[in-house]
């Protein structure tokens, strides 16, 4: 399961977001800290394509793909060095797969602080660029004190070491390991430094309810300040999170009626597969449809050991046809009885919206 971080400064809608993601029920107040221990919690992510197979295999069950979201207190100025409460949790936010950086856009006498959402982004951004430049020089010593010791000095100690030393100027000119030009495999050298800033990040800005219909106004100025094709995503928080205490269908009829469309909970999962590098296969049935997540270019038996070790184990073919195609036919039996189910071995390369039989023997 994917762990996305969800960091803002105080009063950010930070903890209003997770509750409109995971349906949960965290205090919030228009005080600063009124999160101030970190939650956790998983999130069921809406998918159409999965609702359409289960319709058609006529399910009993469905089981959409999750996600787990931990809400931190918020951070403020000077968190690195312990200021507020947030610096006790910066640690725990070393386990997440990503970051969503919540920005505030909009004036409220009761919240103390500036509702631009550059100012917001940059000084969110040196804060855990002065956490990571910490965690470095302290690293940096320590390895190379053990690089004098052959006993101790093994390749990945030397590739580590090398990493950290050439992330130290990136940070000291404050420059987030995200934003940088530096290569994949260095960035591969530094993930047992458990860094915040090599973790891929997306934005989500709060807005309010009457500056619905001017998103653009305030995510087009935050776009040169992201990592290169990571899109902005404005959303009225408060709105989402009444939502989301709502019945299925009156969420719909609510999340529709205010143009909101398919919900944040889409937008979020959909911005976290990207910077993550996930898609999602299917597996329908009468008993279950299911989706599961994989890294992109990923081969069908890794993707069948996404269901279970054994299948990987005993892979021998996987029976594939996009989601698609075989809503258009109607049913699994059909399409395997027009021939349209395809046999691909172990070098296929599993794309986003395959609908998988795996053919195994252990």
């Amino acid at each position: 399961m994917e762990q996305v971080g969800l960091i803002g400064q105080p009063n950010s809608g930070k903890s209003s977001l997770f509750n409109a993601l995971t349906n949960q029920n965290s205090p919030v107040a228009p005080h600063p800290y009124t999160t101030t221990s970190s939650l956790k919690a998983a999130a069921e992510v809406p998918d159409t394509r999965l609702d359409a197979l289960a319709e058609m295999s006529s399910s009993k069950k469905t089981v959409y793909t999750v996600v787990e979201i931990m809400d931190i207190a918020g951070l403020s100025a000077g968190a690195n060095a312990g200021e507020g409460l947030g610096n006790k949790f910066l640690a725990q936010l070393r386990e997440v797969d990503a970051l969503g950086i919540v920005l505030r856009s909009f004036e409220d006498e009761s919240i103390v602080g500036s509702s631009d959402v550059a100012s917001q982004l940059a000084e969110l951004e040196m804060e855990l660029v002065l956490a990571d430049l910490n965690t470095v020089e302290n690293q940096i010593e320590r390895r190379r004190k053990a690089a004098k010791n052959p006993a101790k000095n093994d390749l990945n100690s030397k590739l580590l070491l090398q990493g950290l030393e050439a992330v130290l100027p990136l940070l000291s000119d404050g420059i987030p390991v995200y934003k940088s030009n530096l290569d994949i495999e260095t960035r591969a050298n530094l993930k047992e430094a458990f860094l915040l800033t090599t973790k891929p990040v997306f934005v989500v800005v709060n807005i309010s309810e009457d500056q619905i219909g001017s998103e653009a106004e305030f995510v087009d100025g935050i776009k040169d300040q992201l990592p290169f094709g990571v899109e902005p995503i404005a959303v009225c928080v408060q709105l989402e999170a009444e939502a989301a205490q709502l019945e299925a269908e009156e969420k719909t009829e609510m999340l529709e009626g205010l143009g909101l469309g398919d919900g944040v909970l889409s937008k979020v999962a959909k911005a976290a597969h990207e910077i993550l590098n996930l898609n999602t296969f299917f597996t329908t049935g009468d008993k279950e449809s299911r989706g599961w997540t994989f890294r992109v270019g990923s081969t069908a038996p890794v993707c069948a050991g996404v269901i279970h070790s054994d299948l990987q184990r005993g892979f021998i073919k996987a029976e594939v046809i996009d989601f698609q195609s075989l809503l258009d036919i109607g049913s699994w039996h059909k399409a395997k009885s027009e021939g349209k189910i395809r046999l691909e071995g172990k070098e296929y390369i599993v794309k986003d919206g395959d609908v998988m039989e795996i053919r195994f023997n252990v």
